[in-house]
Order: C-alpha cells, then sequence, then structure tokens
C-alpha cells in the first residue's frame, strides 16, 4: 500500500514519529478513498502518543510555508500544506451519557480508536512505522466491506447510534456519496433508533443533509430517509408530498417522488446548492393547494406562490441561512411555472419581457429548474416541451439583446418625475413609473431615457400635471 503514501508529508511524519518514539497511522476516510480511487485531501493521522507534539515537529521540518493549528481543548492539532489538511490526534477511547452525544474522551489502545468509529470503512489504517511503511491493518473487515460496497458499524448498530444518533444521517450520507448499500441489520437499527436523533442539533443534522444534496444521485439518501422515517422528524413538509389519492378515477402524480426525478435531473446540470434546495421545494406547497376539480381533477393553484411564501418558515426551522441564498429559493420556486407556461404556447415578445425583468440575473438558474421539472413518463412530451423550451431559451436571447431588460432598471427614476413636474413623493410618481415600465415590457415604448422621458410627460400631462 506504499503508493498510497507518495506525498513527501508522509515521510516527513514517519521520521518525527520515529524520533519521538510513538506510532502513527493515516486512518479512516483517506485509506477509503484512496482504496476506491475517490481523490481526497483531508487526512487523519492516529498517534499511540501526543498527536499535538508530533503535528508541531512535523509542521517544523515542513518550514515556514506550512500552516500549524493546535485545539489543546480537544487533544487535536492541524497542519496544512498547499492543498492538503492533516488532522494528528492521540488514539482515544470514547464513552457517552444518554443525554448526550459528546463522548467521555480517554486516552486509549489501537482497539480502542478502531472500534469507537462510525463504520467499518472507516477503521482501516495505513501504518507509517518505519519497518511496516504502507502496511494495511484490517481489523474489522473494512476492505472487505469497500469490496462489496456496504456500510456497516464496527460494534452493535444499536449501541453506535444510540451513543452517537447523528450517524444514522451520517450512514445514509456515506451511502449515497458512495453509492453503496447499508447492510440490513445497520438500517433497521436506523429506523428503531431515529428518535434518538433528538439530543442531536439541527445544525450537525443539515451539514450532513447537504453533503446528500450535493452529491451525483441525492434521490438515493432521500428515499433511505423517508423510509427509516428520519425525515418525517426535520423535513415533515416534504414528507407531506408522498401519496397519490384518486377520486372519480382522477389521480395526481406523486409529488414526493417527482420532486426526488427533479432533483435527480438538475443535478446533472448544477452543482449550486440553492438551486439544488429550489429543486426540493418548487412544489412543496402542493399538499396545501390540492383541490379536485370535478372538471378537471386534480388541481394545485398558486403553489408556486404558497410555496415562495413558506420557504423562510422552512429555511428557519431547518437553520438554513436566512439571507440572499434563501431569497434566491424563494425567487426560483415563485417563478418556477413562468417559463413552463410560455413553452405551452405561442412565445410573445411580451411575456419574454416580464420573464426576463422578473428574472433578472437569474433566469439561467430558472430556465434549469424548469427544464428538470419535466418528469413525464410519456417520452413524447417530454421531448416536446424540451423543444419550445429551446425557442424560450432563444426567444430569451434575442429580447435580451434588443431590449437589454436583465437587471432592468427604470430609464426614468422617481427623481426624475418629481422635478419635471415640480411635485412631491406620492401616487402620481408610482403610477408614472408603473406606466413607463408596462409600456416596455408590452414593446410599446423603446427602454431608453430619451423616449421613456418624453412618455413620461405625455403621461404626466393626461394625469392633468402641470410640466
Amino acid at each position: 500500500m506504499k503508493q498510497l503514501l507518495q506525498d513527501k508529508i508522509f515521510a516527513v511524519i514517519q521520521r518525527e514519529a520515529s524520533n519521538l518514539k510513538v506510532e502513527a497511522f493515516v486512518i479512516g476516510g483517506y485509506v477509503r478513498d484512496m482504496l476506491i480511487g475517490r481523490p481526497t485531501k483531508d487526512v487523519d493521522i492516529m498517534v499511540l502518543g501526543s498527536g499535538i507534539e508530533l503535528a508541531k515537529a512535523v509542521a517544523a521540518q515542513l518550514g515556514p510555508k506550512v500552516d500549524l493549528a493546535v485545539y489543546k481543548n480537544f487533544g487535536t492539532a492541524m497542519v496544512k500544506q498547499d492543498d492538503l489538511i492533516v488532522e494528528f490526534v492521540g488514539a482515544r477511547k470514547e464513552s457517552y451519557r444518554k443525554d448526550s452525544r459528546k463522548p467521555i474522551v480517554e486516552d486509549g489502545s489501537f482497539e480502542d480508536d478502531i472500534n469507537r468509529r462510525d463504520f467499518t470503512i472507516n477503521t482501516l489504517a495505513l501504518s507509517l512505522g518505519k519497518e511496516t511503511f504502507g502496511k494495511l491493518i484490517d481489523h474489522l473487515g473494512g476492505e472487505a466491506d469497500i469490496e462489496k460496497r456496504v456500510i456497516k458499524t464496527p460494534l452493535d448498530p444499536e449501541k453506535t447510534f444510540s451513543d452517537d444518533p447523528l450517524r444514522m444521517i451520517r450512514a445514509i450520507r456515506f451511502a449515497t456519496q458512495l453509492n453503496f448499500r447499508i447492510e440490513d441489520k445497520t438500517f433497521e437499527a436506523i429506523s428503531k433508533n431515529k428518535d434518538r436523533l433528538q439530543i442531536v442539533s439541527m445544525e450537525r443534522i443539515i451539514e450532513e443533509l447537504n453533503k446528500i444534496i450535493l452529491s451525483d444521485k441525492p434521490s438515493m439518501g432521500f428515499k433511505m430517509l423517508f423510509n427509516t422515517g428520519v425525515l418525517h422528524l426535520f423535513f415533515p413538509d416534504m414528507v407531506k408530498l408522498e401519496g397519490v389519492d384518486v377520486v372519480k378515477g382522477k389521480q395526481h402524480k406523486d409529488n414526493f417522488y417527482h420532486t426526488l426525478q427533479v432533483l435527480d435531473n438538475i443535478c446533472k446540470n448544477t452543482d449550486n446548492l440553492w438551486l439544488r434546495w429550489a429543486a426540493i421545494l418548487h412544489d412543496i406547497a402542493k399538499p396545501p393547494t390540492k383541490r379536485f376539480d370535478n372538471r378537471v381533477g386534480w388541481t394545485f393553484h398558486g403553489h408556486d406562490f404558497k410555496g415562495a411564501k413558506m420557504v423562510p418558515g422552512i429555511f428557519r426551522s431547518l437553520k438554513l441561512p436566512l439571507n440572499d441564498k434563501m431569497r434566491f429559493v424563494q425567487k426560483m420556486v415563485r417563478l418556477h411555472l413562468r417559463p413552463i407556461g410560455l413553452a405551452k404556447k405561442e412565445v410573445t415578445d411580451s411575456g419574454i419581457r416580464r420573464l426576463l425583468f422578473d428574472a433578472g440575473e437569474d433566469i439561467d438558474d430558472l430556465m434549469t429548474l424548469c427544464e428538470a421539472d419535466i418528469t413525464s413518463k410519456n417520452e413524447y412530451k417530454v421531448k416536446k416541451f424540451l423543444n419550445n423550451f429551446k425557442l424560450v431559451r432563444q426567444k430569451l436571447k434575442d429580447v435580451e439583446e434588443s431590449d437589454h431588460l436583465r437587471n432592468w432598471q427604470p430609464p426614468i427614476t422617481g427623481e426624475m418625475i418629481m422635478k419635471a413636474f415640480n411635485i412631491g413623493a406620492g401616487r402620481d410618481v408610482g403610477l408614472i413609473k408603473s406606466a413607463i415600465r408596462e409600456a416596455i415590457l408590452n414593446g410599446e415604448l423603446a427602454n431608453n431615457k430619451k423616449d421613456a422621458y418624453e412618455f413620461m410627460i405625455k403621461k404626466g400631462i393626461d394625469m392633468g400635471l402641470q410640466k
């Protein structure tokens, strides 16, 4: 396994560990990912002795371009060289209280340290000893589990998950990221112990959920979260999307699985976490807006506007940022039906102008979301919609080039109106500004200052204002 330790930092660690008369091992995710062939730059070094002292010695040998951070309270230290991050920690033994996932930590043996780890695939170690450099140490069958592509715990999964409930979501996260299967006994233990997640902060849960969302196929993770009952605990609004109602022989699609398909679709075209969140939330208001109409069947009128109003509450409950990221998701949810509406009928310049005006700089992201939202089983229907979207995209480009409506700023300001008619702020100023905007969006007025000023004067005079 020496080929996994080509970076010169490992030779430095080996030499300094020998000088300090301690044993050191590369352990966990770095070994796992190297065996899988998955690139990684995070290295964990387990030391039978002081991890901090070894880190200091290594940093001193690597020179001034290396960053060293020491965390005495946690008994850890971190060395950063270029884009490689190496964390040093002494071997530990952990025990837990029932009301907390924070362990009571003691110095431990090599066996204590690997037994405390979450999954067998993370227990593999490579020796950095002088005589055993690069030797793979696999006491718990981690290499075989990597070959079998299975996630399971080193010890009894019920104890593992009861001690640290976050590991239940981490199991689902690893399975999603690596495209592995969770062992049956381990999967059952997640369902059985899910209520223990109540002692875990939402910030830690959402950190793992975002990693699932950023994976290549996040639907895998969401299905496991749903099937174990974990999703029901912290994201009930998404769970409500699941299910199909039938009235008079008419049924609607299962909006939970539709949402997952949209999410997977959009992941093929963007790594933007917040655009992926927009895919998750685009139909979130379908349950509260669901109605049955005897003439047309199931309707979800207004679910775009209702969904946009729900976004802040969902972000707040999930401890997601209440800032521009949230407002971006709101905007995507509110507008997600607009391009679809244009694609269903003749694409007019006026409709395109209004879409450009409302979407602004986010128009490309909105189109990406809407194209991902085409999930019909009817291949002809999907092909037709995608072809129509090509027309919408071309029309967007043409109108933008001629009218410059992306990030549109009104050519006439309120101050200009007040000065022209010698009036103060008020209703008349708003009416004139709205009239200018509508005239531009309807194609009746060119989007430039000269023409807009002339329009303003005529409109003001028509309203009885004195120039």
